[in-house]
């Protein structure tokens, strides 16, 4: 055989004698080449197949970044849908239809009373007497608290103590029974307790306790409106001194000892907040701790009794039912004891685990009571950033804050991490070897019915949240962006049309290449819902058969790029037809970078099989049309992406790192790829791009992945028994890489003896 290169062989013609131009002897040159000095994605009309293939080769300047993040926000979307669409934790979004605001939720947010704190307001009586029947059920079965002497101690010196605690932390409950206790110590106790029914009568001049010798009631309701004038008495979110407040505090403290009363005045954060502040000496201050909400549960089934049998009982039911898990995610006392009445009364216990754990009642609620831009957004920003840092979190949710407030002249005062405990307890923060708290919901599907509910339901809010979440796809941290477009999609869940029409489509033909990708994530999600599953496809095909203006190459691109994730991985058949109606374009080349990313996501996902004989159906011809070329390329480029498996992610079909996933795999699609091989190394332009990467497998990829050298030389020789010129193309490749004199290859050495002896 001569040492000059054979010829091409043109697809279903004869052979020629033309020589093959020379291939870049370095398998990193074109890879490692500067982009080109324009962009061709932003120009109207059809691409021409040298800028494609150039743009594939020397790359656009977002090969890198797109690929890595593809990847990682790809197996972020995985595991976000996996938790709304699966029912092993026994919790479900859906018994609440998420913007149907004629759902109602009764009873009170305390800790088992039958009455709430504003419920038996009597025309213009000021206080409200607790009968023996309600003070039973407060005290009878009551658990104290960690430091409850210590409130006593201080209740029975002072005569008035602020109780403070989160809604439903039992706060109502414990302050009665400190209320009975301190009256018994006194001995001075036959008034009994009664409700003040409105606190803010504390703050008048003059004011005297109605009744002598009793105790009293009052309780503040959560927030700033909860608070009422108490927050203009104490200065809170003013900048006003308390001195006022301080000073009319001492007044009623007198008027108590005179009367021989008791005073509890209880509620949440901002109560605890003033009550701290300056002058905060002369007022007794009690925080009440949590409780173990199954030490409530087993008190108020089992009573102060209860042998062994029956605690391990009760236990295994919890267990049984889910229920122990339901009251780690909701630890508050008013759900132990409302599970508990449900034992007592031999109810469905099941049943009521499934209440407890559906996050959209837990959203409703929680929306109905906190409306300040503060609480909402650090809400939202959970709920987009889950599992992410505290820090991470906090500074999103300002700037969310920013744009839900008018302008302030100073920075305000946030400290969100006071309120995770009070106005946020669905949020905890998880400490991590690295002392960094990271922000988790107690409930996994919680923070995207937030993002539902919020999206369905804040309807002059939406705009400037959507600019937020915007900005958040602009985030320096990759898995910040992930995020958002994960968030993004549940949105386009929510409400497909209306997402598609108001921000998706616009992110899609965006020439911001981390809006297409957004948006791609986007589709991941909300295609990955039964509901919203048929509209997406159906979307996604519309796309990609689109025409060839550069906004609608950039939406077959966005369709392309979206079907090599979630959506590929379960339905790999309608991924292949949406790449090859993105890649069937006549003469337009434009979509071919898109659609070989895509493909090479989609074999990351597992698909690959679906994927080669997409590609071995395209090139079926083996003419000079464009699709054949094109489905080649597309191949070629498959096979020249090493894999990189995601940080912290694990992947089902994982390969080794730093190896094209095609090789590393090469045992179960030996077949498959012998045919695609042999094509692409037939005829130029495809061959000019083929025969670098091959040697980049003999030469680099080999050597990573062990047995490969053996399996490479199994697949040439079935590339060489084919009909043609196929071994004496090989056999002459290989021996010129055997015999280069800049870096002569043992490896192409080795496998043309092993074609010499097939």
């Amino acid at each position: 055989m001569s040492e000059e290169t054979p010829a091409d062989e043109p697809f279903n013609r004869a052979s020629t004698s033309e020589p093959l131009p020379p291939v870049s002897e370095n398998p990193k040159t074109a890879k490692d080449a500067p982009p080109g000095s324009g962009s061709h994605e932003d120009r109207d009309g059809p691409v021409s197949e040298s800028d494609a293939l150039r743009s594939l080769s020397e790359g656009t300047g977002h090969d890198e970044t797109e690929r890595s993040e593809a990847l990682r926000a790809g197996a972020i979307a995985d595991l976000i849908a996996q938790r709304l669409n699966s029912d092993a934790s026994g919790t479900r979004i859906g018994t609440l239809a998420l913007f149907n605001d004629t759902v109602s939720f009764g009873g009170g947010f305390n800790s088992g009373g039958a009455r709430g704190p504003g419920a038996a307001r009597a025309g213009s009586a000021s206080v409200l007497p607790m009968d023996s029947v309600e003070l039973v059920e407060y005290t009878e079965l009551f658990i104290q608290p960690d430091n409850y002497d210590e409130g006593l101690a201080s209740l029975s010196e002072h005569r008035l103590l602020i109780l403070t605690g989160p809604p439903g932390s039992g706060r109502v409950a414990t302050a009665v029974n400190l209320l009975s206790e301190a009256m018994a110590l006194g001995g001075a106790g036959d008034g009994g307790c009664h409700r003040l029914l409105d606190p803010s009568v504390l703050l008048e001049p003059g004011w005297t306790p109605p009744v002598k010798n009793c105790g009293y009631l009052a309780v503040l309701e959560d927030g700033p409106a909860g608070m009422g004038e108490f927050a203009v008495a104490f200065g809170v979110r003013t900048g006003v001194g308390p001195g006022a407040g301080v000073r009319q505090l001492a007044a009623v403290v007198a008027a108590l000892r005179a009367s021989g009363c008791h005073l509890v005045l209880t509620g949440g954060h901002d109560l605890a907040v003033a009550a701290a502040g300056p002058g905060s000496e002369s007022v007794a201050l009690h925080r009440l701790a949590p409780v173990d909400p199954l030490v409530i549960v087993e008190r108020r089934v089992l009573g102060h009794e209860g042998d062994t049998e029956a605690h391990a009982k009760l236990r295994q039911l919890l267990e049984s039912t889910g229920a122990r898990d339901a009251l780690r995610e909701q630890p508050a006392a008013q759900h132990a004891v409302r599970l508990a009445g449900v034992i007592t009364s031999e109810g469905d216990v099941a049943a009521a685990v499934v209440r407890l754990r559906d996050p959209s009642g837990q959203v409703h609620a929680w929306f109905d009571r906190y409306r300040d831009p503060e609480a909402l957004s650090f809400a939202l920003a959970a709920a987009v950033l889950e599992n992410s840092g505290y820090l991470t979190v906090a500074d999103a949710a300002v700037k969310l804050r920013t744009a839900l407030t008018p302008p302030e002249l100073a920075p305000p005062d946030l400290r969100f991490r006071d309120r995770l405990g009070h106005e946020q307890q669905w949020i905890r923060l998880d400490f991590t070897d690295t002392a960094a708290p990271v922000v988790r919901f107690r409930s996994p599907l919680l923070g995207q019915v937030i993002l539902a509910y919020a999206w369905g339901t804040l309807d002059g809010r939406r705009t400037a949240f959507l600019d937020w979440l915007r900005g958040l796809l602009k985030h320096s941290d990759l898995e910040v962006r992930a995020r958002a477009a994960v968030a993004a999609g549940v949105l386009a869940w929510a409400d497909h049309h209306y997402a598609v029409h108001r921000f998706l489509t616009a992110w899609a033909g965006s020439t911001s290449w981390p809006l297409r990708q957004a948006a791609a994530t986007a589709f991941g999600v909300a295609g990955s819902h039964p509901e919203s599953a048929a509209a997406v496809w159906e979307l996604l095909h519309r796309w990609a058969r689109g025409g060839t203006s550069a906004h609608q190459r950039r939406l077959a691109g966005t369709a392309a790029n979206s079907v090599g994730g979630l959506l590929g991985r379960d339905s790999p058949h309608r991924a292949v037809a949406v790449l090859r109606a993105a890649l069937d374009h006549g003469d337009d080349w434009g979509t071919l970078p898109s659609v070989a990313w895509g493909g090479v996501h989609l074999i990351h996902q597992g698909q690959a099989q679906a994927l080669l004989d997409g590609y071995l159906e395209w090139s079926q011809p083996q003419d000079l049309s464009p699709m054949v070329a094109k489905s080649l390329s597309a191949f070629v480029f498959a096979v020249s992406v090493p894999y990189e498996q995601p940080a912290d992610i694990t992947e089902e079909h994982a390969g080794v790192p730093g190896v094209p996933l095609l090789l590393s795999d090469l045992h179960r699609h030996r077949h498959q790829l012998a045919e695609l091989w042999a094509r692409a190394l037939a005829r130029r332009p495809v061959q000019d791009s083929a025969l670098p990467v091959l040697r980049e497998w003999i030469d680099t990829y080999a050597d990573k992945c062990p047995g490969s050298l053996g399996t490479i030389g199994e697949l040439l020789a079935d590339i060489a028994s084919r009909p043609g010129r196929h071994r004496e193309r090989l056999v002459w490749w290989l021996k010129k890489w055997a015999g280069d004199a800049d870096g002569p290859s043992a490896n192409a050495a080795v496998l043309r003896r092993v074609i010499d002896r097939t």
